[in-house]
């Protein structure tokens, strides 16, 4: 790992599964039992799942019918985003009392640079039990976390000690932690990379490691580089507090699978309506169109249009979407659409903020002297 690169300090706090532990929270009768957020229907799909029922293979993005044939004693309890969000909001309050610089990946989780904070304390490591130790007593909660030089490794340590711990990675603890390490465990290698390395024999870290740039590049495409760099402990990402939203969507699930053009309609002008209501909360507005098709057999298709303009209104974004529907037959029946703006008017904000973050200013920032105390 190069001395050259930027020294930080990154903690990447990641609660206990969310969702099911704050409805387990709100509702004592629930503590202690295999729970689910969501997938309650026959068509439905779980967002979250207890660790009780965890135990018994479930998870989310599964299926609720599956779900209860692993886990017949299974509690469906519908999502409460509202309550979620709220709490969402608490979190990033603690969050900003360490550092300005906190980046949300999700409701429930974020990225924190810590290499100077607020509280004047060399340890992020320390930093983490505090704020591990506040979420659980002002909110009620457990959190997990990871600390070490970047956000990729971080991030795999906050997975290490789940749940209701942390780990830390030194930075000369790197390179070893990332040679041991799982190539499943690496973020950003899903299932189907996972299954093409293991072709190719690469199973650990170390393995990849020993692959050339030219290798991987030639295998894995423009990810090749990305694998190369990160398992040599490289990664110069910034924590960055405001992320540009590039784009809004929404989506529904049916009961029943749709066979038709017609069926579809009454359904785009809702979803259509959900996301235009979106855009006009967030001030934003787009020109690319994006019509997502889920059919019975789960396979996805998208279906995308450019306008010359930005549109918010409803009645232009369903009108492009009936004519991505139409655009060409259907493969099959669909159980899902959704609609999606991209190409957002946030584009010039995003290079203003990147202009800002590349002022000498904020490099200098990172390259003081620090007492790395892990």
């Amino acid at each position: 790992m190069s001395d050259n690169l930027p020294k930080r300090k990154i903690i990447h706090v990641d609660m206990d599964a969310f969702y099911a532990s704050v409805e387990q929270m709100d509702n004592p009768k629930l503590q202690g039992k295999p729970i689910a957020v969501g997938g309650g229907s026959k068509r439905g799909v779980i967002s979250a799942a207890s660790y009780e029922a965890r135990k018994y293979g479930v998870k989310s993005a599964m299926a609720g019918n599956l779900a209860s044939k692993l886990c017949p004693e299974l509690i469906f309890v519908r999502p409460r985003f509202e309550r979620y969000t709220h709490i969402s909001k608490q979190l990033r309050t603690i969050f900003l009392d360490y550092t300005d610089l906190v980046e949300p990946l999700s409701l429930d989780e974020a990225y924190l640079d810590v290499t100077e904070n607020k509280k004047g304390n060399p340890s992020a490591s320390l930093i983490a039990e505090e704020i591990r130790f506040r979420i659980l007593n002002e909110i009620g909660l457990t959190a997990s976390a990871g600390i070490s030089i970047n956000k990729f490794i971080a991030k795999i340590a906050s997975d290490y000690n789940k749940p209701n711990g942390q780990k830390t990675v030194n930075p000369e603890e790197v390179i070893t932690f990332l040679e041991q390490l799982d190539i499943r465990k690496f973020y950003g290698i899903g299932k189907v990379t996972t299954e093409k390395m293991y072709q190719k024999g690469i199973f650990t870290g170390l393995d990849l490691k020993q692959k050339s740039l030219e290798y991987l590049e030639a295998n894995f495409g423009k990810s090749g580089r990305y694998f190369y760099y990160i398992v040599r402990g490289i990664q110069n990402s910034e924590v960055t507090p405001n992320r540009i939203r590039k784009s809004l969507a929404a989506e529904r699930t049916f009961k029943e699978n749709l066979s038709s053009e017609v069926f579809m309609l009454d359904k785009l002008e809702h979803i259509a309506e959900e996301v235009s209501k979106r855009l006009a909360k967030s001030k934003v507005a787009g020109k690319t169109v994006t019509l997502k098709i889920k059919y019975s057999d789960f396979t996805l298709q998208t279906r995308s249009k450019t306008l010359s303009y930005f549109i918010r209104d409803k009645s232009v974004i369903l009108e492009t979407a009936k004519d991505l529907l139409y655009q060409e037959k259907l493969n099959n029946s669909v159980r899902l659409l959704g609609i999606s703006l991209s190409n957002l008017n946030t584009e010039k904000k995003e290079a203003d903020l990147k202009n800002h973050q590349s002022k000498p200013v904020q490099k200098q920032s990172v390259s003081v002297q620090l007492r790395f105390e892990f």
